[in-house]
């Protein structure tokens, strides 16, 4: 690597961990203001890094390593019968490809689904800024998946599109239509993106085993994970 090709790594002080009270996290941050940024994403997504923001960060905890980075082999993957089912079910559902951003709309729909799944958390009070830092950034290559019945957007999943595969960084929906599963859809459909780009992965984000609220990643096979040793098939349970 050429010098001028070097970017910094920052650790975070510690925090409160997102996935277990009694413990805290630390992460490896890129320069948030290296230059480059969008050319490090995908390289840093094959490491098993994560966006969040304009921040492309790794756990980097010293007493854990539950965070597992996890993606979909997308030439290989095929909906099991409760994923058809979802199918089936959203079918009614119209799907845009949609300009990353803030809108009233949005927002509002943000807020009912923060308000719903993380109440009293601190997320729960998303203000207009807070929707665009958490959610975008300016060297992304963020797409906005919409989904909707008729006029009412019921789901919004953003959708990082590199040259290496897609990331799915974040999805919120109507607490309301939770019989639809359209987190499982939003999954499917970036599944379908992915093949008609071209694409090979599907990133996930971090796998946690055993943590209730990240084992329905599992469900979508084949998947991967990435050790010490690289990237390796989960095994089968």
């Amino acid at each position: 690597m050429r010098r001028s090709d070097q970017v910094r790594l920052f650790q975070t002080l510690p925090h409160a961990c997102g996935y277990y009270a009694d413990r805290t996290a630390q992460n490896l941050v890129l320069d948030p203001a290296a230059p480059n940024l969008d050319k490090l994403y995908g390289p840093a997504l094959e490491r098993g890094f994560r966006r969040a923001g304009g921040h492309l960060y790794f756990p980097n905890c010293p007493q854990c390593r539950a965070c597992t980075p996890c993606r979909i082999d997308v030439a290989n993957f095929q909906p099991d019968r409760a994923q058809r089912r979802c199918l089936k079910r959203n079918a009614d559902l119209d799907l845009s490809e949609s300009i990353p951003g803030y809108n009233r709309e949005r927002h509002a729909l943000y807020e009912r689904y923060l308000q719903s799944r993380h109440a009293g958390g601190g997320m729960d009070d998303a203000e207009a800024s807070d929707f665009r830092r958490f959610l975008t950034a300016p060297w992304s290559p963020t797409l906005f998946l919409e989904l909707r019945q008729g006029e009412r957007l019921l789901a919004v999943a953003v959708t990082d599109v590199c040259l290496n595969g897609i990331s799915a960084v974040y999805t919120f929906y109507d607490p309301d239509e939770a019989v639809r599963g359209l987190g499982t859809y939003a999954i499917l459909q970036q599944v379908a993106l992915a093949r008609r780009r071209g694409l090979p992965w599907l990133y996930l984000g971090f796998w946690i085993d055993g943590h209730p609220k990240m084992d329905y990643k599992r469900r979508f096979r084949p998947l991967q994970i990435r050790t010490a040793e690289g990237w390796q098939a989960m095994p089968q349970p």
